[in-house]
C-alpha cells in the first residue's frame, strides 16, 4: 500500500495563504489519481479537490475559487495551494490516494489571529 505524508500545516492568519504538500510512496505515483480532503472542527470529511493523473482537476463547492490543487509526478507529490484564508478553512487537511485507496495521517491548518 502506498504511504502517504502531508506536510505544510501550521496556524496562519485570516487572509494569509499556506501551501501543503503529500509526498506519496509504494505507488506508481504517475497513474495515481490524488486528492486532498479535510474534516473541519465537529464536522464531517468533505471534498476540497481532485486530480487525475491526467491533471484534470475537480474542486468542491466550499473551496470558492481560492485552493489549486496540483502534482510533480518527478517528485511523487501533490499540492494545495490554499489562499485567501479565513476560519472556515480550519479543519485536518488530509491526503487521499483515489487509486489504492490510502489516507494520509493528515495535517492541522488553523486560521485564527
Amino acid at each position: 500500500q502506498p504511504q502517504l505524508v502531508e506536510s505544510g500545516g501550521g496556524l496562519v492568519q485570516p487572509g494569509g495563504s499556506l501551501r501543503l504538500s503529500c509526498v506519496s510512496s509504494g505507488s506508481i505515483f504517475e497513474r495515481s489519481a490524488m486528492g486532498w480532503y479535510r474534516r473541519p472542527p465537529g464536522q464531517g470529511r468533505e471534498l476540497v479537490a481532485t486530480i487525475t493523473d491526467g491533471h484534470r482537476t475537480l474542486y468542491g463547492d466550499s473551496v470558492k475559487g481560492r485552493f489549486t490543487i496540483s502534482r510533480d509526478n518527478a517528485k511523487s507529490t501533490t499540492y494545495l495551494q490554499m489562499n485567501d484564508l479565513n476560519s472556515e478553512h480550519t479543519a485536518v487537511y488530509y491526503c487521499h490516494d483515489l487509486i489504492w485507496e490510502a489516507w494520509g495521517q493528515g495535517t492541522q491548518v488553523t486560521v485564527s489571529t
